[in-house]
């Protein structure tokens, strides 16, 4: 938002100097982003007239010039074609700097001295584009400042308003602000109105058939008018708060819509057709050319201004081509109306048009200001374009907005802001900036009743009104004091510590985590080949996506740890060891929140140690991911863990994975992925992959058992091989030895897998290895043969194992 010093003063009589009002505004919560003096060091540009104008002798299209200074002649040589001896003109002497670094120098040109330059709108930063040499009116004195002589002197301040300040939109809104500061009245603009022509009701008439979309519209009609250009002081205005000049009635509404906040809209009222306006909703699929002639494709919930046939405008959009102001305009009709905001914002978001009406509309308008603004702008319009105003003015508000009444007290602000403020200096505060503030009926001495003015949409709560208190009296009046607070420790839940420690263990074990969005792509279960009535195919949807490949919640981690690893991979990370321990989002029917359930998803792949001259060149495989999960089940003390061939998971290798089951349940899954998928992603490496359920993980696991002596005795280990048939699995052999351990066996191992010479058909052989050891003696060779021998028989009783 732009506002000018001098604009200000007209609303308020202020002697605050430029620095200072702009450091208050910055404290008062309107930050100053840029502070610019127009006309700022340009004190050498002055009022001077031209002597005489005569052809210059070596070119035909310059012209040598006279001018005089007040206090002397110098020579000019001018390009321009728009001037003649007796005109005032700006004189920019030499040694003048101009805008954009341009210096004065005296100099010669096509052999003729020129001693300055006359300037023209451009050149002096008055305007964007100017055809000839400023002509400034008669009577101005010679040899004074040229801007200053024009009244143009002025401070531009370029404010940056939070969102929720919507009512500092304006230049009279940011005037209220400066009252409160300096204690002066708010002067607001007077309409005054002759209505000369007929009654409204007799030419026009506004139908709103969407009360609650569009609340209050209000109407005038001025019949004619003469489109043309602006006079200079508007244009000026205008362009000193970054707005264009267009024609008189356009500008007319824009400097309304600086001045008041208020966005207003002038059609041509002879292009309405059957000459009314209805307030609707677009129909769907209503298309519709906005004023910057694009086509614009509506749906039902767009509300439009209408006319007799169909759409003229989107309200407090965009007007339509079809009805705007022409230069052969006679007639208009003036529209001021409230919208309703969310309306406005999703239309003008949907269609990617962003006004200054929308912009203002989307924060909230006052309700209040309709009539206020329609008026004045009437009064401007009849003295800048001329004709005559229809007799009266037409405002639909069938159902006034409820008034907004908020309580404040004194005890409660003292306490948040640290002060000691009477109420009724509260009071005070809350009145300077229009708010009408009384005694709280139910405790006139301890609260204050704020009625609060639909120009201020951003007070809501008692808060608000704390917050109000302690702007206007002062940031800076708050004391300065050290926090006090409470260290209180709350020891985390079993769970918590529970995944705690499983993330401690991973990235024990050297991986890495990575945290990825929660939300995913439907496609996501077609890469990693999901079934069609797989269970993790239904999802939440996200109502509002930023996009398609963010639309549903993820029911599973692998789809977004696979595309972690290819995106590692195309960079040429190939030595990947990343884990992923993030909740998954799974619909319960008849439920509005999901089940989040955590799991943690590990990947491998690349070589099993760093690249360097002591190290091979193997590359990971199942086996040292199982090792990894063995270590997490291990330090979990996970009892009677099972890993049934096949893992039922179709992005994983039916021959290269497995279950991981205890206790009847399953607790996730392990195993190479499959090649298919790992095309779907780009991955040209064998990558393995594990997804454990914690929930269930944790439910099976168990504490420590507290802390063991060790053996002050020696250990004897006994190998034996085995020979037995193909069916016969680890996890066999393992049982077959647990079961009969006894107390003596501290630890058992497969060491050994043979196949081939020596060993027949549909065999194979298993080499274990037994260590012995006893808390309480060393144990005798007697003792240690016994004990292995009862293994042996197990095994050969149970698993038909021969001994090789």
């Amino acid at each position: 938002m732009i506002v000018t010093y001098n604009w200000l003063k007209e609303f308020v009589d202020f002697d605050l100097a430029p620095e200072e009002l702009s450091h208050r505004l910055t404290m008062a919560g309107l930050e100053v982003d840029a502070m610019e003096i127009i006309g700022g060091g340009l004190d050498s540009v002055i009022v001077a007239r031209l002597a005489s104008v005569e052809a210059h002798p070596e070119a035909d299209r310059l012209t040598l010039c006279q001018v005089e200074t007040g206090s002397g002649t110098v020579q000019v040589v001018c390009g321009a074609r728009n001037h003649k001896a007796g005109d005032l003109i700006a004189l920019a002497q030499v040694g003048s700097v101009l805008p954009g670094d341009f210096k004065i120098k005296k100099s010669k040109i096509r052999g003729v001295e020129s001693l300055g330059m006359l300037c023209s709108e451009k050149e002096l930063g008055l305007a964007e584009e100017s055809e000839g040499i400023l002509i400034l009116p008669a009577g101005l004195p010679l040899g004074k400042p040229v801007f200053e002589a024009l009244g143009l002197k002025d401070v531009r301040f370029e404010l940056g308003l939070t969102p929720n300040r919507a009512d500092c939109l304006s230049v009279v809104g940011v005037a209220r602000e400066v009252a409160a500061m300096v204690g002066r009245p708010l002067q607001l603009p007077v309409a005054e109105l002759r209505e000369t022509g007929p009654a409204i009701g007799s030419l026009t008439s506004v139908t709103v058939d969407e009360p609650g979309l569009c609340p209050r519209y209000a109407a005038r009609l001025i019949r004619g008018v003469t489109v043309g250009p602006s006079p200079d002081w508007l244009v000026r205005r205008l362009e000193a708060v970054g707005q264009r000049s267009i024609n008189n009635v356009v500008d007319v509404t824009n400097l309304l819509l600086m001045e008041l906040g208020h966005p207003l809209h002038a059609f041509d009222f002879n292009l309405l057709r059957e000459k009314k306006i209805v307030v609707r909703q677009a129909g769907e699929g209503e298309v519709f050319t906005t004023l910057d002639s694009q086509d614009r494709t509506l749906k039902k919930g767009d509300l439009t201004i209408c006319d007799g046939i169909g759409p003229v405008a989107l309200a407090g959009i965009m007007g339509g081509e079809n009805s705007e102001i022409q230069p052969d305009t006679r007639d208009i009709l003036l529209e001021s109306a409230y919208f309703n905001p969310p309306t406005i914002r999703r239309t003008s978001k949907r269609l990617s048009i962003h006004t200054e009406s929308s912009h203002r509309f989307e924060r909230g308008a006052d309700v209040d200001i309709v009539p206020l603004a329609l008026d004045r702008a009437a009064a401007l319009i009849l003295q800048v374009a001329g004709g005559e105003i229809a007799a009266g003015r037409i405002d639909i508000y069938p159902q006034k907005m409820g008034e907004r009444k908020l309580r404040i007290e004194g005890r409660l602000t003292n306490e948040i802001l640290g002060l000691k403020l009477e109420l009724s200096e509260i009071q005070r505060l809350l009145r300077s900036i229009g708010l009408a503030v009384e005694p709280a009926p139910d405790a006139p001495e301890e609260a204050l009743q704020v009625m609060v003015p639909f120009s201020r949409h951003d007070l809501e709560r008692e808060i608000d009104l704390v917050e109000e208190v302690a702007r206007l009296n002062g940031y800076d009046r708050i004391p300065v004091t050290m926090p006090v607070s409470r260290m209180i420790c709350h020891l985390s839940g079993g769970r918590q510590r529970g995944v705690a420690r499983i993330r401690d263990a991973v990235v024990a074990r050297g991986f890495s985590e990575v945290i990825n969005y929660s939300f995913i792509s439907p496609a996501a279960w077609d890469r990693i080949a999901l079934e069609a009535g797989d269970a993790r195919r239904r999802t939440v949807k996200i109502l509002n996506p930023l996009n398609e490949d963010q639309s549903v919640m993820r029911t599973s981690l692998v789809p977004s740890l696979l595309e972690t690893v290819s995106r590692n991979l195309a960079y040429r990370t190939r030595d990947l060891q990343l884990f992923e321990l993030r909740p998954v989002f799974l619909p319960r029917p008849g439920e509005e929140l999901p089940d989040e359930r955590r799991r943690l998803v590990m990947a491998l792949c690349g070589r099993r140690a760093p690249e360097g001259w002591t190290q091979g060149g193997a590359m990971v495989d199942f086996y040292d991911l199982k090792g990894v999960v063995e270590d997490l089940i291990d330090h979990f003390r996970v009892d009677k863990v099972l890993w049934p061939a096949d893992a039922g998971e179709p992005y994983l290798h039916p021959g290269k994975s497995c279950r991981i089951e205890s206790a009847g349940a399953v607790l996730g899954t392990l195993g190479e992925v499959h090649p298919v998928v790992l095309q779907n992603y780009d991955i040209d490496t064998p990558v393995y992959l594990l997804d454990l359920d914690i929930e269930a993980f944790l439910s099976v696991s168990r504490e420590s058992e507290g802390f063991r002596p060790l053996s002050r005795f020696p250990d004897v280990y006994r190998d034996s091989a085995l020979l037995v048939d193909e069916a016969v699995t680890a996890q066999m052999l393992f049982d077959a030895v647990a079961a009969v351990r006894g107390k003596l066996v501290e630890d058992f191992v497969l060491f050994d897998l043979y196949r081939g010479k020596g060993v027949p058909e549909g065999k194979k052989s298993l080499a274990i290895r037994v260590r012995y050891r006893s808390l309480e003696k060393t144990l005798t060779e007697e003792e240690i043969g016994k004990a292995h021998g009862k293994i042996i028989r197990a095994l050969e009783e149970k698993l038909g194992a021969e001994v090789r």
